[in-house]
This record gives structure tokens, C-alpha cells and sequence, in this order.
């Protein structure tokens, strides 16, 4: 991985474009003998697979299972180790809120309650609609807690953003959920002094919370993580000099792609939208993210057979995304996730470069047991931008 004013100093302006595609928890572990991607019928990913040169990537490291958030960092090119970031900032800022220096934002779901126990941590996907009136029932409620303003905004599905603005605020708090149904729900705890103010702050909003949605038959409380403040983090404009912009329907990825910078396209909020969008917006910028969620999704939900559709979904979109004039096309993905765990998961993801500079390897189909055999081997996600921009000519040669 590059040191940051190494990466500076090297990267220089050329028409060139460049395209990564994020097919979100791409990879997966075999059931009955195959993974998603081996079960899939790709023709195209397949034939995109010949065209290239292959491999698997790393999102952190070895045995550790990343968030969206940290393994989208480190695709593009940021150390994640370096930059903790929680996704209350991304949730919030990808719902086009602004934060200043006084402001903690959360991420939150509507879950089911039962007998002391999370039984739903989705409350059933609840529809957007109805996350909608949650949220305005919960605002004429909650306003303020112990001088510090509460603000409530939803999502999609049973997702919503809270938001808190006051003094002494630190993010350093433990999640309030137990990332697993079947177990009671969790209070927030601080895990630095600094974050004690915040913890009571937010056990106090949950508290209240939960009163209010007690007559509620499904979505009767609220899991909450990602506590954080704003960070400090360079621009891929300063990195790369690019000008770059993102083409997603989720809030979170926007909101990454916000705080690193790019433009955030409003693509509508389906796959057909996202990509008429491209095609009539995507010649205004010489790097394209391009994020496909419904592989991650079907993941977690743990149905195999729904995620190998989504596979072969967006099989019939990648033509069409990746023929938009660009010299360099990566498809890859921040995490694995395995329908068989129903979760992130530590697994390599694949990763596949289309690049008039980069020799193609002997790779005939679009997988993971495929691509172990790629000429790229294993890599630090945080290592492919560089070779983006390599095979883009954006680089200097380093030293004399």
C-alpha cells in the first residue's frame, strides 16, 4: 500500500477512465459442492473473466470479516486500519445530511421484540413507507434528551439515521445491537471516558424509543451501531486528481463515497434506473464507482438460490455498465457473503481487471476456485487502485 503523499506525488491527470464495479458480498463458501458464483449461469462475467486478469483480494486482513464500511475504504485505496470510520457518518451523509463538529450519528433498524428477545433484527424489511411513519411517530416524541437535539430521518427498507447534536459527544460507543436474533438486546456502552456523556445520551433515546413503539405489532424497537462523529480523510481528488462519481441506490455507499469525495449521482432507486443514469451521466467522470447491492442482500438473508439470481441479475447489467467507454474495468466486491453463513465473512473476494496494458491469464469462468488460479494471486484490496491507475497511465515512475 501507498503512503498517501507518495500517492500524491505519483498520480497525474490523463483523459483515461476508469470503472470499478462493486458487486456488494460477492463471493461465497460452497453448498452441495458449489458457490453462488459457480451455480450461477454468467455468460458475461464469464466472458469478462477471459478478457481480464484475475484474482482474489483481501478487504483488511487475514481472518477478519469487514464491514461495508471498511471494505469499501480500502478499495479505494484508503487504509481501514488507518481510517475507523463508523457507519453512522456514512448512513447520515448518504442521506444527504451535513455534520458538523457537534454532531454523532447513528445507524439504526427496526427489529422485533418478543419475550425479552430480538426475534426479526429487520422487523420482516419492513417497507419504506412504513419506516416512514415510524419515523414521524418516533419524532413528535423524541426532540431532545438532557439539552442535546434528537433528529430521526429514515431509510430504506428498516433502515433510519439518528442523529445527535450537542456538546461532548464522543463516538467511541459500543454497538446497542447483538448482531445475532434470539438474544436480549444490548445497552450502549462507552469504551472510552470521553463517550460516557453519549452512551447515558443514547441508552436514554433507546428507552424512549421503545416506549413509544410498544404498541407496535412488528417493528417494536430499534437496533443501533456505528456510532461516530466526522472524520478527517483526504479526498480521492487530492489522491488521484480524478473526478469521480458514484453511481448507487443505497444510502450508505453514497454516503462513503461522499466522504471521500466523489459526486453522488442520484441514480433513482432500481438496478434499470442506476443504469440509464450511467449511460447518460457516467462520460462527465474519469472514475465510476459503480455499486450493485442485491448480491450482499440475498447473502444475508441466507437463500442461496435468491443470491445466485441476483448473480445472474446482474450478469444482464454488466455489458451494458462496462461498455461505457472506459479504458480500465474492475469488478469486484468490499466483502464475501456467504449465503450459507448469512453474514459478512473473512473469505477473499474476487477480483477481475479489464486493462489494455494487463497480459488476460488462463481464467475461463467468473469464480472463486477460478480465480485462485489468476495471474493476480491474493492481494490487499487497498493495493488495487494503485494498479487502476497504473494501467489507466495516471502514475509517474517512482524515483529516478
Amino acid at each position: 500500500m501507498f503512503p498517501e503523499n507518495v500517492m500524491m506525488a505519483l498520480s497525474e491527470k490523463t483523459p483515461s477512465r476508469i470503472c470499478m464495479i462493486v458487486a456488494d458480498g460477492l463471493g461465497g463458501i460452497p453448498v452441495n459442492g458449489k458457490t453462488e458464483l459457480e451455480a450461477a449461469a454468467c455468460p458475461n462475467l464469464d466472458a469478462f473473466a477471459k478478457e481480464s486478469v484475475c484474482g482474489r483480494n483481501v478487504p483488511v486482513a487475514l481472518g477478519i470479516t469487514p464491514g461495508s464500511g471498511p471494505g469499501h475504504l480500502a478499495l479505494f485505496g484508503y487504509n481501514p486500519m488507518t481510517y475507523q470510520i463508523g457507519r453512522g457518518v456514512l448512513e447520515a451523509l448518504g442521506i444527504g445530511l451535513e455534520m458538523t463538529e457537534f454532531d454523532m450519528a447513528a445507524r439504526a433498524n427496526f427489529a422485533t421484540l418478543k419475550d425479552g428477545l430480538i426475534v426479526d433484527r429487520r422487523a420482516g424489511r419492513i417497507a419504506t413507507e412504513e419506516n416512514e411513519r415510524l419515523v414521524k411517530k418516533l419524532s413528535k416524541k423524541i426532540t431532545e434528551i438532557d439539552d442535546v437535539k434528537v433528529q430521526i430521518f429514515p431509510g430504506k427498507e428498516h433502515r433510519f439515521v439518528v442523529m445527535f447534536t450537542g456538546e461532548n459527544l464522543g463516538g467511541d460507543l459500543a454497538d446497542a445491537d447483538p448482531q445475532k436474533e434470539g438474544l436480549p438486546p444490548l445497552e450502549c456502552r462507552s469504551t472510552s471516558e470521553s463517550a460516557s456523556r453519549a452512551a447515558r445520551i443514547v441508552n436514554a433515546f433507546i428507552t424512549r424509543l421503545n416506549e413509544t413503539l410498544a404498541d407496535e405489532p412488528v417493528a417494536n424497537t430499534a437496533l443501533m451501531r456505528g456510532f461516530a462523529c466526522l472524520p478527517d480523510i483526504p479526498t480521492m481528488n487530492e489522491l488521484y486528481k480524478l473526478k469521480c462519481g458514484a453511481f448507487a441506490t443505497y444510502p450508505m455507499y453514497k454516503g462513503l463515497a461522499s466522504l471521500v469525495g466523489m459526486d453522488i449521482v442520484d441514480c433513482g432507486a432500481t438496478p434499470g434506473s442506476q443504469l440509464e443514469t450511467l449511460k447518460k451521466k457516467g462520460a462527465e467522470y474519469d472514475f465510476v464507482y459503480y455499486h450493485y447491492k442485491y448480491t450482499d442482500s440475498r447473502g444475508e438473508d441466507g437463500d442461496f438460490d435468491a443470491k445466485v439470481k441476483a448473480i445472474e441479475d446482474f450478469d444482464k447489467l454488466l455489458p451494458e455498465i462496462a461498455s461505457q467507454n472506459f479504458d480500465v474495468v474492475c469488478i469486484t466486491a468490499d466483502h464475501s457473503t456467504p449465503a450459507k453463513m448469512s453474514a459478512h465473512s473473512w473469505h477473499p473476494c474476487p477480483i477481475a481487471i479489464r486493462a489494455k496494458y494487463e497480459m488476460t491469464d488462463d481464467v475461463e469462468v467468473f469464480s472463486e476456485r477460478a480465480f485462485d488460479k489468476g495471474s493476480i494471486g491474493r492481494i490487499w484490496s487497498a493495493d488495487i487502485m494503485p494498479m487502476l491507475m497504473a494501467n489507466a497511465l495516471k502514475l509517474k515512475k517512482f524515483g529516478a
